[in-house]
């Protein structure tokens, strides 16, 4: 019986120290795991930020669409993740890859144009060279391109009327902006050069539409999503008295010359007040960019926001109704943010290399 108790007793304690040691174990494990856990977290924290958003003048598509990303941020993103951000008017595109440059702002919309401009260090700003600290969110709507006449020049309805125009005052966009930028890439494909061939008078879009309305110039050029609210505005006030024009084929051809941007585009009978009939015009994409400096998990989250919200944006302006995940890296003209790369992928989409940023 001694025996019995005696073997009881160590086979007792081997139990209880081999019992303890697995504990060890387990706490190690957990303790392992919570660390790793940590570590790994650290790589996917987001960090604090209220950034800006230079969009366009006030009149186009470009300031009402960033209104709704920068408030759809706010909404969504501040309350827990501390991220805001706030949408400022500017000059366009050519202004906005400054702003971009020179950190007073980290997010712009831009052409994509100027997405290829910044790409390449061509156009206008090929003294500052290529723009290496850019990077695409997403794609996000077309910018059609809209030329205008009053209806005494529109003899054919196509744009060797704007051509035509040659000596008189038009309205192609603010200074340093994309719109005046694209609309003497556009032309010079079609014979013009805007800056002596036309006598200029710079302005956004209100003031280019009040201005045809005026009589102070013979033809505008409005490029952005439809339908555009300063042109809404300006056919319900003049009528028939303005025509918009139609590109040929070969006018399509001329005017991208090589660069694959500029597509055919269909504004539907009914866009505007007075329009009885399809326009056949062009069209080009415009697309979020962000500084490659701004956090990977920031940009990660601001895309996820977009894309599981797009009732919310395309509730805000009738544009973003062209937005789509499959959509969303067609055309880019810079790689992709790492943080919109890596939601893409999640989403399932196939990042092509020349997306994938160095």
């Amino acid at each position: 019986m001694k025996t019995a108790v005696i073997v009881y007793r160590k086979s007792s304690k081997l139990f209880r120290e081999k019992n303890r040691n697995m504990k060890k174990s387990v706490k190690l494990f957990a303790s392992a795991a919570v660390l790793a856990g940590g570590l790994a977290g650290q790589t996917a924290v987001a960090e604090e930020a209220s950034y800006i958003l230079a969009t366009a003048s006030t009149g186009g598509t470009y300031y009402p669409v960033g209104v709704a990303l920068s408030t759809l941020t706010k909404v969504k993103l501040e309350p827990g993740e501390k991220i805001g951000m706030s949408a400022i008017n500017s000059a366009g595109s050519g202004e906005n890859i400054r702003l971009l440059r020179e950190n007073e702002a980290q997010f712009a919309i831009l052409q994509g144009l100027y997405g290829f401009y910044a790409s390449t260090g061509t156009g206008p700003i090929e003294a500052d060279g290529p723009q290496s600290n850019l990077r695409s969110v997403s794609m996000l709507w077309q910018n059609v391109e809209q030329f205008v006449v009053t209806s005494d020049a529109a003899e054919t309805g196509t744009m060797a009327d704007f051509v035509a125009l040659k000596g008189e005052a038009t309205a192609l966009g603010r200074r340093n902006s994309g719109t005046i930028g694209s609309n003497a890439t556009i032309l010079d494909g079609l014979g013009v050069d805007i800056y002596s061939d036309y006598e200029l008078v710079e302005g956004g879009y209100g003031p280019s539409a009040e201005a045809l309305q005026n009589g102070q110039v013979k033809g505008i050029s409005i490029p952005a999503g439809i339908p555009t609210g300063a042109l809404s505005q300006l056919f319900a006030t003049v009528g028939d008295g303005a025509t918009m024009l139609n590109f040929t084929d070969e006018e399509v051809a001329a005017a991208d010359a090589g660069k694959d941007l500029w597509t055919r585009f269909v504004i539907p009978a009914g866009t505007y007040p007075g329009q009885e009939e399809d326009v056949n015009t062009i069209a080009q994409p415009n697309f979020l960019a962000v500084r490659d400096d701004i956090p990977e998990e920031n940009v990660y989250l601001i895309t996820k926001t977009i894309y599981e919200n797009l009732p919310f944006l395309n509730a805000i302006h009738p544009a973003t109704q062209a937005m789509a995940l499959e959509k969303a890296i067609a055309g880019l003209p810079l790689p992709l943010h790492p943080g919109a790369a890596r939601y893409f992928t999640e989403a399932g989409l196939e990042i092509p290399d020349r997306l994938i940023a160095e």
